[in-house]
């Protein structure tokens, strides 16, 4: 199997030689919105044809769904060559239209305050010289990723199966910081802002908060680097918040603010958007109402296959790799199996290096085609005992979709 372990080792080095310089900054510089190609690419559900773009800066090729606010999708082939996404061709997602095209980081505070002792103005320098770093390899999906595949189809970005990516993230606990400020009794919830705002003053400030027993458990952490490398722009440079095992609504890019309140947080983002219904796997039925609403949370488990593709052509009788990577959502991954025959019968495969319970995981196994069409099934089940489901959830806003994938085959 592809592992890129050896890379990001490097890559890790650099950053670290990096940082020690003193010399970050981001910038959009250079994006020349008159370069998008004429290459198109089709994901297979309806309205599913994509512009294929390199014109996003520190992005190389990717599937253009917006271009204000920067919508980017990965393809899937990229899945195929490693468990690390490359951060230029790692998934995009804005909510707001107004993001920074240039930060200094030597200027850059992150800013805590509200129900603390000491309120905090951190430099990037003070973040990597006065707390402990730590890492940690975790998946970042959105929410709606692959919601184009639903039917009835639902409102929102229509994206195939590339909203997500895994890498290793380097940075700071949240909880140290916390810590550092120290948190009154009253303190309930931690709210996170980016430097990103509305076109319009009306619109809702993006901002997204954690009860504070989980703002503080040590898993979750502000990240300045991925991959061995400091964040690109577009992915939240300078600072981003990792909620390792929730869906990356949470995951504030471009992190400069961090209020302690003492009540549940009930802005717009929290109360009214990114809901599910408080139902088994968030599912309704078209048009039913009366359905009690809860924030989207915790991540449920998923997997594909990655070298190969639906109708494709095989050699009957041969034997055929099948390989793919896998998450557990909020935990590990215990197992993925594989059926060849739509899934009548079902075997184990073998598993790749665990890079930790958040992180993707490679799988891989042969089969034997025999002629005629040939319906593989691969389905992972978590180290919790949670497995895909064989048939499809349902909700208004299309979230948290894991169904049980499947490809055809033709084998001759």
């Amino acid at each position: 199997m592809k592992d890129h372990s050896h890379d990001v080792d490097a890559r890790r080095r650099k950053l670290l030689h990096g940082l020690a310089a003193g010399g970050l900054a981001g910038t959009m510089a250079g994006w020349n919105r008159s370069a998008w190609p004429a290459e198109t690419f089709n994901l297979p559900f309806a309205g599913g044809e994509r512009d294929v773009t390199s014109a996003f800066p520190q992005k190389g090729e990717m599937l253009l769904l917006r271009t204000r606010p920067p919508l980017l999708e990965t393809s899937f082939s990229v899945f195929d060559r490693g468990v690390f996404t490359p951060n230029d061709q790692f998934f995009v997602r804005w909510h707001l239209a107004n993001i920074p095209t240039k930060i200094d980081g030597a200027a850059f505070r992150l800013n805590v305050h509200g129900q603390v002792k000491r309120t905090l103005s951190l430099s990037l320098t003070d973040l990597r010289t006065k707390f402990e770093p730590v890492e940690l390899a975790a998946v970042n999906q959105c929410s709606g990723n692959s919601r184009g595949f639903y039917g009835p189809r639902v409102p929102g970005a229509q994206w195939g199966n590339g909203a997500m990516g895994n890498a290793l993230w380097t940075g700071v606990r949240l909880r140290d910081i916390l810590e550092r400020a120290g948190l009154k009794g009253s303190a309930v919830h931690a709210r996170f802002n980016g430097l990103d705002a509305g076109i319009l003053p009306a619109t809702p400030d993006f901002i997204k908060s954690l009860e504070i027993d989980h703002a503080r458990d040590g898993e979750v952490m502000i990240a300045y680097a991925m991959n061995g490398e400091p964040l690109p722009l577009l992915n939240g440079f300078p600072l981003r918040l990792v909620v390792p095992g929730w869906y990356s609504t949470y995951w504030v890019k471009m992190l400069n603010d961090i209020e302690v309140l003492d009540h549940p947080d009930d802005n717009f983002w929290m109360s009214k958007a990114y809901l599910i219904p408080d139902t088994p796997h968030a599912s309704i039925t078209p048009g039913q109402t009366g359905v009690k609403m809860v924030p989207i949370n915790r991540m449920v488990p998923r997997s594909f296959i990655t070298n190969l593709t639906n109708g494709q052509n095989v050699a009957a009788g041969k034997p055929l790799t099948l390989r793919g990577i896998a998450f557990g959502g909020d935990t590990g991954v215990r197992d993925v199996s594989v059926s060849s025959d739509g899934g009548a019968t079902w075997m184990s495969t073998r598993l790749g290096h665990d890079h930790g319970k958040y992180s993707f995981r490679q799988w891989e196994t042969r089969v034997i085609p025999t002629a005629g069409p040939m319906e593989l099934k691969i389905k992972a089940t978590n180290t919790a005992g949670v497995a895909q489901p064989d048939t499809v959830n349902w909700n208004a806003a299309g979230f948290m979709r894991n169904v049980v994938e499947s490809i055809t085959l033709t084998a001759s």
